[in-house]
């Protein structure tokens, strides 16, 4: 199965390289709207830290992922439409592997994107303060927001009627840090508006990374943002697989 995956993968990656947008939409967006806030922004807004880009990069890296997992959604509504889903599946292979390698497609290419947006973050004066064990920790919540939302993605890519419906719910996702404590606290937000920030998942999720960075130290948070993260995969994932199932007979 494992070789079977890896041939899978190669072939989505290859697609990726050639995809110029895909690049261009997953990691230069993000830090053009990190430039936008910092640089323009980022004076009149007040956060209670010195560097305003160490207070935006955890919301940012979460916008990124979003973006990255539209295009996971993209790649498999095209495999059933153009007919290889249904060829795939009746090859010797095990047919789950067909979903994983777009899952694990998902995570490289999110990973790089994400390397990327550090990359340019710290060109902009990002600094941490955490130990390799804290950004290893920080790479395992990432990782865990990217499987969850890679598996939601994988939802509407099987079931889409349209190009479009199969990218139209990651608008939401990407609005939804916007809403959040990713660029300014909570706590500065009308009444109604923060107690939907204060309790959303992204927040918990920012706040949590934005501690191992800045701090070097987790946060009560970090039980909320696993119990989100955790949640969503699990639930996304069956529903999903059911929803391959179905596909199947």
């Amino acid at each position: 199965m494992k070789s079977k995956i890896r041939v899978l993968l190669g072939r989505l990656m290859r697609n990726i390289m050639r995809s110029p947008d895909t690049i261009i939409t997953v990691a230069v967006t993000p830090i053009m709207i990190l430039l936008l806030f910092v640089y323009v922004f980022g004076g009149a807004i007040e956060t209670g830290t010195d560097n305003y880009v160490n207070y935006l990069l955890p919301g940012i890296l979460l916008i990124t992922i979003a973006s990255g997992v539209a295009y996971t959604s993209l790649r498999l509504f095209n495999d059933v439409k153009s007919g290889l889903m249904a060829r795939f599946i009746t090859m010797p292979i095990k047919r789950s592997s067909v979903l994983w390698a777009h899952v694990v497609t998902s995570l490289v290419s999110n990973a790089l994107a994400v390397v990327v947006v550090i990359f340019a973050a710290l060109l902009m004066g990002f600094r941490s303060n955490a130990d390799l064990v804290g950004w290893l920790g920080v790479a395992a919540i990432l990782g865990l927001f990217m499987l969850a939302l890679t598996w939601l993605a994988v939802i509407p890519g099987l079931t889409a009627k349209s190009m479009e419906g199969a990218t139209a719910y990651s608008y939401p996702l990407i609005f939804l840090p916007f809403i959040s404590s990713a660029f300014v606290p909570t706590e500065t937000m009308p009444k109604i508006v923060g107690v939907f920030a204060e309790n959303q998942p992204v927040t918990s999720i920012v706040n949590s990374i934005r501690a191992i960075l800045n701090d070097g130290a987790v946060n009560n948070d970090i039980w909320a943002a696993l119990a989100w993260c955790i949640g969503i995969m699990i639930v996304a994932y069956i529903i999903s697989t059911q929803v391959f199932k179905r596909q199947l007979t």
